[in-house]
């Protein structure tokens, strides 16, 4: 019986495995090899470089004596488009090129892990570890400004197949004290074609 188990479990199967279409990397900034009518890497490349740029040149966010503390995260960020998509993928790059480029001149505050800053807070107040090095503050720290914004778009499709879309992303920055936005900007593209991806 050992024998037979093992004379099936090797047993040629007559099939053969011609190989696929390889793997390749693409580059993020330039169309890949598949393309639809939606928001792909190259448009939020462009427009995460175009808006970094842009909110450095604001003189409220980054030429205060002080550096402002700002929020970029994607809980105000609404995907209203007929794409689906990761709002992540756009916001997350967003938040890493912008806090690199500004160097200091802005604040970056992390919500999105206030449950482990709280946890650790209490640990160092419990006396479970020590203050760490830079010492214990009376609360976490309050943010200046908020990103929010908006992802839309308007298709048309013909009898044909053939599939056009409109798509705009604006972005704000407002004042949560007093609720005043202090910068925005928006990204928009139209596309056509005979056949559309589908986004996942």
């Amino acid at each position: 019986m050992a024998l037979s188990f093992m004379g099936v479990g090797c047993a040629p199967t007559g099939v053969e495995n011609a190989p696929g279409t390889p793997t390749t990397y693409q580059d993020v900034n330039t169309p890949g090899l598949v393309r639809g009518t939606g928001i792909e890497s190259q448009d939020i490349a462009s427009m995460v470089d175009r808006m970094v740029r842009h909110m450095l040149e604001n003189p409220v966010l980054a030429r205060a004596s002080t550096p402002p503390r700002v929020i970029v995260d994607a809980a105000y960020f609404e995907n209203q488009s007929s794409q689906r998509m990761n709002k992540n993928v756009l916001v997350d790059r967003m938040a890493t090129q912008l806090q690199t480029a500004a160097n200091g001149r802005i604040l970056f505050i992390d919500r999105e892990n206030a449950d482990m800053v709280a946890k650790e807070r209490t640990l160092k107040r419990q006396g479970v570890t020590d203050v760490g090095t830079t010492g214990l503050v009376k609360a976490v720290a309050g943010a200046d400004y908020r990103l929010s914004g908006r992802i839309t778009s308007l298709d048309a499709r013909t009898s044909a197949g053939a599939m056009e879309r409109y798509m705009q992303i604006v972005f704000r920055m407002t004042d949560l004290e007093n609720g005043i936005v202090v910068w925005t900007n928006r990204y928009s593209f139209k596309k056509a074609g005979q056949d559309d991806v589908i986004y996942r």
